[in-house]
C-alpha cells in the first residue's frame, strides 16, 4: 500500500525518498531500497545524510554487505558527507550481523568521535548471533559504562552465557543486575482482535479464554513435531531439565497471541502481533512453519524490524 502511494505522488522530494527506503529497510526489502536509492539519484535528487543512515540500514537487515560496505567507503568521495555517528552504527551493525566481528571492532577503532551505547549493543547483539563471548565481554563493558541501568545489555550477555551452559557466569550476570537495581522488562505481546487489543505475557492465563488458547498451543506443538521441530532449548536462560527447557518454550508471549489469533480471528485473515522485544529464534522458526502449517500469513513486529511470515518463509530470510 505504502509503496502504490509513493508511485503515484506526481512529485516526490527527497523527504518522500527517505520515508520510503526507511519503510523498505524496516520490512527487511533490502534489494527494493536499493532500487529506490538509484531512482533518486537518476532523478536527480542528491542524498543526504539521512538518506545514506536508512539506505545502509535497509542493507543490514537484508545481509547485503559488499553493497552497503561499498555505501558507506563512497560518503566522502561522491556525496560530500561526513560519516556521523548514525552512519557508523549502521556500518558496525552491517557488518556484525554479517559475522565480520573483527572488521566491526577495527571500524570502531578507527572512529574519530567516541562511540555511542547503540553502536556497542549493536556489537554485542551480532556477538550473542555469533556465539562470540569475548567480543560480547568488551561490548558489555562499554555499556555497562554508558547505559548502567538499561536491562537489555546486560540480558544479551546472559543469553550467550546461557547457550554454552556457563551457569555460574549467567548468575554472575544476575547478581550484576540486582547490585546495580536493574531488571529484566518482561516479554509481551499484543494482538489485535475485532477492534479490540489483547495483550499476553509468558504463561498468561488470565485471558477469558484462556482454556481455549491452550488447547490451540497444545495442537500447534503437536502438529509442530509431526513436522520435525525440534526446540531450540538454548533461548532458555535457566538451568533446568530439557523437557522443561522445551516446556517454557512453549509458552512465550507471542506463541499465546498467536493460538489467540487462531482461535479467534477468521482463517483468511492475517494475524498481526506487536512484541517488545526482539523475537527469539526458536520462535521465529516455529512461526515460520505456523504460517505454512495453518495456512495463514503472520506478521509480527519486534523490538527490531517488522517479520512477514508467509507459507513458511519470513521477509527478513531468518537474518535479523
Amino acid at each position: 500500500m505504502a509503496s502504490q502511494l509513493f508511485d503515484e505522488f506526481p512529485q516526490k522530494d527527497k523527504l518522500c525518498y527517505n520515508t520510503m527506503i526507511r519503510g523498505f529497510a524496516s520490512n527487511g526489502y533490502g534489494h527494493l531500497a536499493l532500487e529506490l536509492f538509484e531512482r533518486m539519484k537518476q532523478q536527480g535528487l542528491a542524498p543526504d545524510d539521512v538518506t545514506l543512515v536508512v539506505t545502509i540500514s535497509a542493507c543490514s537487515h537484508a545481509g547485503l554487505v559488499e553493497e552497503g560496505h561499498q555505501l558507506f567507503e563512497s560518503m566522502e568521495k561522491d556525496y560530500g558527507i561526513k560519516p556521523k555517528l548514525e552512519h557508523y552504527g549502521c556500518l558496525v551493525d552491517l557488518l556484525g550481523r554479517a559475522g565480520w566481528l573483527q572488521e566491526a571492532i577495527e571500524q570502531i577503532q578507527r572512529m574519530h568521535m567516541k562511540p555511542n551505547a547503540t553502536l556497542w549493543r549493536s556489537l554485542l547483539g551480532a556477538a550473542r548471533m555469533h556465539g562470540n563471548l569475548e567480543v560480547g565481554e568488551v561490548a558489555l563493558q562499554h555499556l555497562v559504562e554508558l547505559e548502567p541501568e538499561t536491562s537489555g545489555n546486560y540480558v544479551l550477555l546472559s543469553n550467550m552465557y546461557a547457550r554454552i551452559n556457563k551457569w555460574d557466569d549467567v548468575n554472575r550476570v544476575r547478581r550484576l543486575m540486582k547490585d546495580r537495581g536493574v531488571f529484566k522488562m518482561p516479554g509481551s505481546s499484543l494482538i489485535e482482535i475485532g477492534g479490540a487489543m489483547h495483550e499476553f505475557l509468558m504463561g498468561d492465563k488470565t485471558h477469558p479464554r484462556s482454556k481455549e488458547i491452550y488447547i490451540k498451543l497444545e495442537e500447534m506443538n503437536i502438529r509442530l513435531q509431526e513436522y520435525g521441530h525440534i526446540p531450540r532449548t538454548t533461548e532458555v536462560l535457566f538451568d533446568i531439565e530439557e523437557e522443561e527447557k522445551e516446556d517454557a518454550l512453549s509458552y512465550h508471549s507471542e506463541r499465546l497471541a498467536i493460538a489467540f489469533g487462531l482461535v479467534a480471528s477468521e482463517s483468511s485473515a492475517p494475524i498481526r502481533i506487536l512484541k517488545n522485544l526482539r523475537v527469539c529464534s526458536d520462535c521465529h522458526v516455529i512461526t515460520n512453519l505456523i504460517s505454512k502449517i495453518y495456512d495463514r500469513e503472520i506478521i509480527v513486529r519486534d523490538r527490531n524490524r517488522f517479520h512477514h511470515f508467509r507459507n513458511g518463509t519470513c521477509s527478513c530470510l531468518d537474518y535479523w
